[in-house]
């Protein structure tokens, strides 16, 4: 039996969250954000529901909605997804794992393929879409049959088309660590207040096939880093890009529970969905081979331990 939970959506009064200096340059009217968090692959501590209270991520989210005026709606119920159902809102965001056209692990409600395609339509023609951490974990190219080595290559505009959308893919992650994103760009909403670099305790994400025109907005510094999946140079953590007529923004960050409570990160969304909505102003000119010049090369394939043979 499919385990329904209703959407949930509150409504908030505006208030100040972030200073003047990151305030968007456009006045702002009350914004609806649907927040997705179907787990067709691993579910996630952070955005799973427990004895049906709105999960950890959620709560954070409202928080925020009370200081931005925006009106969040909760769901992990992929058979909504719809033209008519996604033109109610003003950005979509992403926190999801799998291949969200399959039940999978939380035995919510599937997308079917026309309802993928009106996502990936939503966007292109104009429409807001925010992943966080494990959005680039979901869709994966050649649904998630990859095994070995092939999983580790780039596959350019053979990936899905959700990866193409979203600008990267998820290959592994590592133990949770201690690691430094630096700023690529200090002019981007929600990037003005974190210095030159931010060090984080939180579970990275080694990510490849990276779409050429993103706007590299934070870049995972990796000389410090333990494993093999980050046996490589600096690559995109966070951008932004265009996608058709529309605005996409990614960042890896969002795993642990202290990261959604941490004031930069909540700025940092804060920042990303006013500019993916259009509220705040900024350039996404490509600069990925500029910024992070070797961020196609991705770490090697750690090969299978053998097993010992009986004696």
């Amino acid at each position: 039996m499919l385990k329904l939970i209703p959407s949930l959506s509150a409504v908030f009064l505006m208030a100040a969250f972030w200073s003047p200096a990151q305030a968007a340059e456009t006045p702002r009217s009350s914004r609806k954000i649907l927040f997705f968090s179907k787990s067709s692959g691993f579910e996630h501590s952070v955005i799973s529901y427990k004895q049906g209270q709105p999960s950890f991520a959620e709560k954070v989210l409202l928080e925020i909605g009370a200081k931005q005026n925006w009106q969040f709606t909760f769901s992990k119920d992929g058979s909504l997804f719809s033209p008519a159902y996604l033109a109610g809102f003003d950005a979509i965001m992403f926190y999801t794992t799998g291949d969200l056209t399959s039940p999978g692990t939380d035995g919510q409600p599937a997308m079917t393929p026309e309802g993928k395609a009106a996502l990936l339509n939503y966007v292109a023609n104009g429409g807001a879409f925010v992943g966080t951490h494990s959005a680039s974990d979901t869709f994966h190219t050649n649904n998630e049959s990859l095994k070995g080595p092939e999983r580790y290559r780039n596959f350019g505009p053979e990936a899905d088309t959700y990866v193409r959308m979203l600008g990267g893919e998820f290959i592994k992650h590592g133990k949770q660590q201690n690691a430094t994103v630096t700023v690529a760009d200090p002019e981007f909403p929600g990037i003005k207040d974190l210095g030159k670099s931010v060090e984080l305790m939180e579970e990275w994400y080694s990510i490849k096939d990276f779409s050429p025109d993103l706007h590299v907005l934070l870049v995972q510094e990796t000389s410090t880093m333990t494993g093999i999946e980050y046996q490589r140079p600096p690559f995109p953590s966070t951008w932004a890009r265009m996608h058709g007529k529309g605005r996409v923004f990614y960042t890896s960050m969002g795993h642990r529970e202290d990261i959604w409570t941490h004031e930069r990160f909540q700025t940092l969304l804060v920042g990303g969905l006013s500019w993916a909505m259009g509220d705040a102003k900024a350039e996404a000119k490509p600069n990925l081979l500029q910024v992070t010049p070797g961020a196609l090369q991705n770490p090697p394939y750690p090969e299978p331990t053998p097993k010992p043979s009986a004696q």
